[in-house]
Order: structure tokens, then sequence, then C-alpha cells
């Protein structure tokens, strides 16, 4: 079945790395142009990253340009979210997301992972 399994979240002190990571299967993950984003409770999910198909181009949020970075690795069926210089505001769930325009019918694919918690405290 699809699946998209986040992990490597956890708690970490304002200044420190943490890595995610993404595994997809079920679905040709090559295909799918795959993104992260955060959502803090009470608050609205923002898009932090994201990269195309083959890893040619990469987006960052303003917010976290310099200090993290996306990547994939299609043979392995994961994306990554290199997360350094961590501050107290980057607290959230971090989920990540998979998205294909197909034709015949035109429509749109997305799905969801479940989301892995980061916490960032001293």
């Amino acid at each position: 079945q699809l699946q998209l399994v986040e992990s490597g979240g956890g708690l970490v002190k304002p200044g420190g790395p943490l890595s995610l990571s993404c595994d997809a299967s079920g679905f040709i993950f090559s295909s799918y142009a795959m993104s992260w984003y955060s959502q803090a409770p009470g608050k609205e999910r923002e898009l932090v990253a994201s990269i195309t198909t083959t890893g040619g181009s990469t987006h960052l949020a303003d917010s976290v340009k310099v200090r993290f970075t996306i990547s994939r690795d299609n043979a392995k069926n994961t994306v990554y979210l290199q997360m350094d210089s961590l501050k107290i505001e980057d607290t959230a769930v971090y989920q990540c997301n998979a998205r294909r325009y197909d034709l015949g019918p035109s429509r749109w694919y997305v799905y969801w992972g479940q989301g892995t918690q980061v916490t960032v405290s001293s």
C-alpha cells in the first residue's frame, strides 16, 4: 500500500542539528515532487522545502534558507530534510508530501505522511 513514513524527529537544543527522513513505498517515487511542511499547534501548515522529481531544483522557505537543506535519493525512495542552527520557533510537526500531476484524466495526486515531531528547547 502507499505509504509515506517520516522519521528522525525528536528533542534538540537551540542551535543544534537534526536530520529528518521520509521513506516512500507503494508508488513510483521518482515520478513525484516531494515537499516538507511544518505545522505548530494552532497555526497554519506551512511549506518548508520542496524538491523536483530528479532533485535538480529545490525551494526553501525564507525562514529556513541557509539553515535547512532538502534532498532526495530516488534509489532509496527517500526524501531528506537536514536542519541546522535550529531555533525554538522551528518547533512543529513536520510532514512529507508527494505530489504529481497526471493527464487522462487531468488531475493531481497528493499524498501525506503522518508527520514527525520536532521540538527545539533548551
